[in-house]
């Protein structure tokens, strides 16, 4: 098993990786605006933010990264990673060719669009317009849902607009992905972050989906961390919660729904109901 460390230096490649002299670490990155936006100095993050490096230079090859973050075991390094690139603006459509063939297919089978890495008005724009022709073209006559995943800095920022331009023409809802929005701006502000999210979202009547690793160990594992007890208590707050896929997931959703009934006596939204305390009597009698 290949491991990175602190002060490993990584080859990120614009072409599939192969023996190069001096890089027995490649990544191949196929987003050619990356390696013309990333500059020496600027922050990446790889692997949902297990390892962060910084750019050192650029090569024929692509750019040349110093990982600066990494346990002091290393972190595991394979294929399929993903990247994330905080305080870059790639500019890059979010929309790929491949999307817009999948839309052909979703546009007359689905009643729902998920929408990933939507950052603007003009991108909510894009995908009602491609969604709008295909409707035409398929003689479709109610209009999809769309769920723009929020999981950069500038989507947050957007936020307000984006709900005006896309809740007007379609059934619209919000995803927080918190796990690349939590390396984007942060963890320590991740957790404002959402908050003001989902107080956007009650105020225009939008509803939420709480999403990335909601009881994960349980799912994967079989047994839940106190952590995440608690964090899927807080997601009373939204419409909708996301469990990832595992072994154990059926046991994840009773038991989602057993926590989520409990806490939805205690919360309408973002409102608590200040109902009597009724597990205290419970646990310790009258």
């Amino acid at each position: 098993m290949v491991r990175v460390k602190k002060g490993d230096s990584i080859l990120l490649t614009k072409d599939q990786p192969r023996k190069r002299p001096g890089y027995p670490l490649q990544a191949h990155c196929p987003i050619a605006e990356v390696f013309t936006t990333l500059k020496p100095g600027a922050q990446l993050w790889i692997n949902e933010g297990r390892i962060g490096a910084l750019v050192v230079k650029s090569i024929k090859e692509g750019l040349v990264l110093r990982v600066t973050d990494a346990r002091e075991t290393g972190e595991k390094f394979r294929a399929e990673m993903a990247l994330n690139f905080p305080n870059v603006d790639l500019q890059i459509s979010p929309l790929t060719h491949q999307d817009l063939t999948d839309l052909d297919f979703i546009a007359q089978h689905a009643d729902v669009v998920g929408y990933s890495f939507v950052q603007t008005p003009e991108d909510i724009n894009l995908i009602l317009n491609e969604l709008d022709e295909r409707r035409a073209r398929y003689k479709r006559k109610q209009k999809m849902g769309l769920i723009a995943k929020i999981e950069t800095a500038q989507a947050v920022r957007n936020l307000p607009e984006m709900i005006v331009r896309a809740a007007s023409r379609v059934p619209f809802g919000v995803m927080i992905a918190r796990g690349d929005l939590a390396i984007e701006v942060g963890f320590l502000r991740i957790a404002e972050l959402q908050e003001e999210i989902m107080w956007i979202c009650e105020a225009a009547q939008v509803p939420v989906i709480w999403a990335t690793q909601v009881l994960e160990s349980l799912a994967k594992k079989g047994l839940p961390t106190r952590a995440e007890v608690t964090d899927a208590a807080m997601s009373v707050r939204s419409e909708c919660v996301m469990l990832n896929k595992g072994p154990f997931v059926i046991d994840a959703v009773g038991i989602l729904d057993k926590l989520l009934r409990q806490m939805a006596a205690h919360h309408t939204k973002k409102t608590s109901r200040l109902r009597a305390l009724q597990s205290w009597e419970h646990l310790f009698g009258p």
